[in-house]
């Protein structure tokens, strides 16, 4: 017998309230927008961080650092990123990020 399936991390997060929405993040955003093989899972974290940053979403920006981290992007490349954003998107965008950034990677 196999092990019961451990809910994903949309169903954790919000699946008791929107379940149609953990599932369209599951199947359509991951399942099949992030495994398309026109950019790479690097380059797609490197996109996310930078909209999410440039939007002001830093609710979701420790998610995405972690996955950028484990798709191939350096904590030194990640903080480019924010240096570079904070003259496009606005310093205080990039002052919030910096905080989340250092609560994702423990400085």
């Amino acid at each position: 017998m196999s092990e019961p399936k451990q809910p994903s991390r949309a169903q954790q997060l919000v699946g008791d309230f929107a379940p149609k929405l953990a599932e369209l993040t599951d199947e359509v955003l991951f399942g099949d927008v992030w495994a398309r093989p026109e950019l790479s899972p690097r380059d797609r974290s490197l996109v996310t961080v930078a909209a999410l940053i440039a939007n002001g979403n830093t609710e979701q920006l420790s998610g995405h650092l972690l996955r950028a981290r484990e798709n191939g992007l350096t904590e030194s490349e990640l903080a480019e990123v924010i240096i570079h954003l904070a003259f496009y998107a606005g310093w205080p965008r990039a002052m919030s990020a910096v905080r989340v950034a250092r609560e994702v990677f423990n400085r």
